[in-house]
């Protein structure tokens, strides 16, 4: 995923609030950015795990997903290379139940999101709970498509979107913080997009 430090995106007319800092609105568009080949994921096989430290490691089917009470989410998502979408809908699972049914150990702070490619990206426990994120299959009412995660991603909007693992596979509670993908090569630990917290140092 290539990125000049600096880009500004496009520019003219007064800037929406809603626009963190060096961002430009994609409109209707979904630019697909991503890190491997797109896998092939069927819905037969597909498993999603909370394990680590946790009283109970819990691994779910794709049915036993969808028979979990939905969560929507409605607003923007920010990606480091300078554009946001706006006003867009996400549908699926909060992360909270999910959580609640492991049950974190109090020694859990961070979290280690894994793709079934193998993709990792670690987050703050604190950024993945309390109604702060989704495992999402839905957008604007369509099945999320395979090139942009699907069956199913981690959907963390707060931050920047490589923290939104694609092809979600597990959530694995550490101790610890550890660096994932892109933070072993140069993005930044947290990614807070309105600290423009793109790379580390920033």
């Amino acid at each position: 995923m290539a990125f000049t430090r600096g880009f500004k995106g496009r520019g003219g007319g007064p800037r929406d609030p809603r626009l963190p800092p060096g961002q430009y609105d994609v409109g209707a568009e979904w630019p697909i950015l991503s890190a491997e080949v797109t896998p092939s994921l069927p819905l037969a096989s597909w498993t999603f795990s909370v394990d680590g430290l946790v009283e109970r490691p819990v691994t779910w089917t794709w049915d036993e997903m969808q028979a979990l009470p939905g969560s929507t989410y409605d607003g923007d998502i920010h990606c480091v290379t300078s554009w946001s979408k706006l006003g867009t809908a996400f549908s699926g699972v909060s992360v909270d139940p999910l959580l609640a049914a492991a049950g974190p150990l109090p020694s859990a702070s961070y979290v280690m999101a894994w793709s079934h490619t193998g993709y990792s990206t670690n987050l703050p426990l604190e950024d993945v709970a309390d109604g702060k994120s989704w495992i999402a299959w839905e957008h604007e009412g369509q099945p999320l498509t395979a090139e942009h995660g699907g069956p199913a991603r981690l959907l963390v909007p707060h931050l920047y979107f490589w923290k939104s693992a694609k092809w979600i596979a597990r959530l694995e509670l550490m101790d610890h913080d550890e660096p994932g993908f892109w933070e072993q090569n140069g993005y930044h630990d947290h990614g807070d997009p309105w600290l423009e917290q793109r790379f580390q140092g920033d």
